[in-house]
């Protein structure tokens, strides 16, 4: 079918917009490209140094032949659930490659921090960052020139997006993206839920609830519910540039390690020494973006890429608005119940039909760019198959044509939600952005006094001494990227989920972030500008009266507005803390850019006409309209 003519308008928008900085990148990325091995350009002692601890086979191919060398970019450490099975994938790579007659290296191993871990704690306020200091590490590994193509092996939060940053850095190579899958089901998540929410009422034991998280969180692989993890998977899917069907396969089984060496072998097969080059730089374009968003809408995806693929896109040169989120969000129909938004976790979504159910549904709609180079030998269309092993060969066969279970995934025709899972929301607070999909529709819509605090820990306290109001709407303000990095806040979802339970209607505004596991309670998160950078949430009161229409798209805190302009900031009670390596951060919480232009702390994308950094803080100046500032900077930005 022919691409709805919305989408299409969308992307021609975005492609305009973009037409400056989207040349400077592949003009670029081209000025890179050499005839021959890229490691020929290297001094006979820089190439001793890099093959001088190499075994005998694979130290005569990079010393002498024409022969392709893979660099591998891990994120392994065996803390994380998730990349502790990419232990043994070098090993694994390595002998694929030696098997084709090319060469693997290890070209770099970068940060990957566990949110799990350290949500609720000072460590989260590490967390965003993360993703620059991983893109840089990324450009560490591949800046020896060693390499002919690459593989990235990522799973969780920043990772992807900071390994795709770093990607993009060196978008002449040629990219494949490796998962490791989600670990088996464990307990099921509503009922992780509700022991969580009768801890916070004080109804169950320290006890109770460690037995809860260990039987959800029980063994190697990504976490089961649909957050930034596994909507990554799924963004890389529609991208082209993960192997198709490859997100939702159990570790340790033998399909996994069928795919894990089909990426290998396409890695190699798209270098520039065949003829079959597919460089990533070239792969992701403005459709391959803007794929990734119509997925993060038709599954209910996390709310963290409204961030992180801003970011992504910045690197490729492509400028991506929130704007663009909300419009592709309201075209888009809600295909998938997948936990927060339902019941299922990703295994049962998988055996549902998965992405290449929701794929195919939406290609066939003309509702998602079905002509993109990809990875994989067929382009798009192989992204409507499932690999599946025959005789202990991968093969991929036709996806599901009607879904296997409705609960979970359904039809273009028969969707959960006409809409996406995702509202922009406008006001006198600034911009935000809400997960509709996870707030059942009677809740959608708040007017409530406001309960202020600088730090979540306070409002445990307030509930704990009994001092918060039976209806209100909690706005936890200085969490945005400049305050402290902007830390997830969902240690929140517990006790908020819980009052709503109670009949209470709650809510919350902030401009820090929720998190991919968004709970059930309304929330506007992102609120921009932060409160750190003058924001009007900086204004707000406590017993204001804050309005919250989802559906409408709207954020307002109900005041004179004689007496709001006259209004001064409160000054921040909870500043970042230089604790557990805080401190080594205070310059990327100094020059970061806003939530809505992807947070990021680091040069990303091609440079300005000057050379020079973007001044962020003119964009943004007190006063200004959030609006109208934008409009420049999309014809300076990238």
């Amino acid at each position: 079918m022919s691409l709805h003519p919305q989408l299409q308008a969308i992307t021609e928008r975005v492609i305009r917009r973009s037409a400056a900085s989207r040349a400077a990148y592949l003009a670029a990325i081209d000025a890179s490209l050499r005839d021959g091995p890229f490691r020929s350009r290297l001094s006979c002692g820089n190439l001793a140094h890099g093959f001088a601890a190499c075994g005998g086979t694979d130290k005569s191919r990079l010393r002498g032949g024409v022969t392709a060398n893979l660099g591998i970019i891990t994120a392994y450490n065996d803390m994380l659930s998730a990349h502790q099975p990419f232990e043994t994938y070098p090993e694994q790579i390595r002998a694929v490659a030696r098997e084709l007659g090319a060469t693997a290296q290890v070209a770099g191993a970068v940060p990957a921090m566990c949110d799990g871990v350290t949500q609720g704690r000072g460590g989260m306020e590490l967390s965003l960052f993360s993703r620059d200091v991983i893109a840089q590490a990324t450009a560490i590994g591949l800046s020896h020139d060693m390499f002919d193509t690459t593989v990235y092996l990522g799973v969780c939060d920043k990772i992807v997006p900071g390994l795709l940053i770093g990607a993009l850095a060196f978008g002449h190579l040629p990219a494949v993206f490796v998962p490791a899958g989600p670990m088996t089901p464990g307990i099921p998540n509503k009922q992780k839920a509700e022991v969580r929410e009768r801890y916070a009422a004080g109804e169950a034991t320290r006890e109770e609830l460690l037995e809860a998280e260990s039987a959800s969180y029980h063994g190697a692989g990504t976490c089961t519910f649909y957050g930034t993890a596994n909507s990554n998977q799924v963004l890389l899917e529609a991208m082209g540039v993960q192997l198709p069907g490859a997100s939702f396969v159990n570790p340790d089984t033998a399909l996994r390690d069928a795919l894990t060496r089909e990426a290998t072998e396409r890695a190699l097969d798209i270098t520039a020494l065949g003829d079959d080059f597919r460089p990533l730089g070239r792969i992701i374009d403005e459709r391959a973006i803007i794929n990734a968003i119509i997925a993060l809408m038709a599954t209910g995806g996390s709310t963290n890429h409204t961030i992180h693929w801003i970011a992504v896109a910045r690197a490729a040169g492509i400028v991506l608005t929130w704007d663009d989120f909300d419009e592709l969000s309201q075209l888009i129909p809600l295909l998938a119940r997948v936990y927060p938004n339902g019941e299922a976790d990703v295994n049962r979504f998988a055996a549902a039909g998965g992405p290449a159910f929701v794929f195919g549904e939406l290609i066939k709609a003309g509702l998602m760019h079905g002509d993109l180079v990809s990875v994989a030998r067929g382009g798009m269309a192989d992204y409507a198959r499932e690999p599946q092993l025959r005789d202990g060969k991968l093969v991929y066969l036709p996806g599901l044509e009607r879904s296997a279970d409705e609960e979970v995934v359904r039809g273009v025709d028969n969707p959960f939600e006409s809409q996406g899972g995702l509202r922009l929301l406008r006001g006198n607070l600034g911009k935000s952005l809400i997960k509709l999909s996870a707030v059942k529709p009677q809740y959608r819509t708040i007017e409530a006094p406001a309960v202020v605090v600088d730090a979540p820990q306070v409002l445990n306290k307030l509930h704990a001494g009994g001092l918060l109001p039976e209806h209100f709407v909690a706005v936890v303000r200085y969490q945005g990227p400049r305050a402290n990095g902007m830390p997830e806040l969902h240690s929140l979802a517990p006790l908020l989920g819980l009052l709503q339970n109670q009949g209470r209607r709650v809510a919350l505004v902030t401009d820090g972030r929720l998190s991919g596991a968004s709970g059930k309670i309304p929330a506007a998160i992102h609120v921009t500008p932060e409160a750190a950078r003058g924001g009007p949430l900086g204004k707000v009161r406590e017993g204001d009266i804050i309005r919250l229409d989802g559906e409408a798209g709207t954020l307002e805190v109900l005041v004179d507005a004689a007496e709001w302009a006259a209004r001064t900031h409160a000054p921040n009670t909870a500043p970042a803390a230089n604790d557990l390596g805080r401190n080594l951060f205070a310059i990327n919480r100094r020059v970061v850019g806003p939530a809505d232009q992807g947070a990021i702390s680091i040069s990303c994308g091609p440079a300005a006409a000057d050379g020079g950094p973007w001044d962020y803080d003119a964009e943004y100046e007190l006063g200004h309209d959030a609006a109208a500032a934008a409009a420049p900077h999309e014809t300076k930005d990238a």
